[in-house]
């Protein structure tokens, strides 16, 4: 199975934003290399397709996940691995960006969720999604 994506490289941590096209172990390779460092932001997409686009931008051991179409942004609701009052900074891009613990996921939680998507192209049987 095919996807298209970019990320931070882990080498500067800075964004890269040249989408490349691989199977799902090189995405799955990369994103281990950035959980190595401790953070990252990535966007995902079906090679066919513009959007949807699924963004995971992540700190330690948790992460917020993004949906964007092309009119929209949303957010998924998070998996009470931190509480609503929580405030979480992940990378989003090469800024840091916060968000409240209503919607952080733990990152292995998320990264499943990407994979899921990357094998059904059904962003809606995710979770539940907030426009922002």
């Amino acid at each position: 199975m095919s996807v298209t994506w970019a990320a931070t490289a882990p080498e500067s941590g800075r964004f890269r934003a040249v989408e490349r096209c691989s199977d799902m172990s090189e995405l799955t390779k990369h994103f281990g290399e950035l959980r190595s460092r401790g953070r990252g932001y990535l966007e995902v997409r079906l090679p066919d397709a513009e959007f949807p686009l699924l963004a995971l931008g992540f700190q330690g051991d948790r992460g917020v996940l993004h949906l964007m179409d092309a009119d929209r942004t949303f957010l998924l609701a998070g998996d009470g691995t931190a509480a609503a009052d929580t405030v979480l900074h992940v990378p989003v891009m090469d800024d840091l960006a916060a968000f409240s613990g209503d919607f952080v996921l733990a990152v292995d939680r998320a990264w499943d969720l990407v994979r899921r998507f990357v094998a059904t192209g059904a962003p809606g049987r995710l979770g539940e999604w907030h426009g922002v």
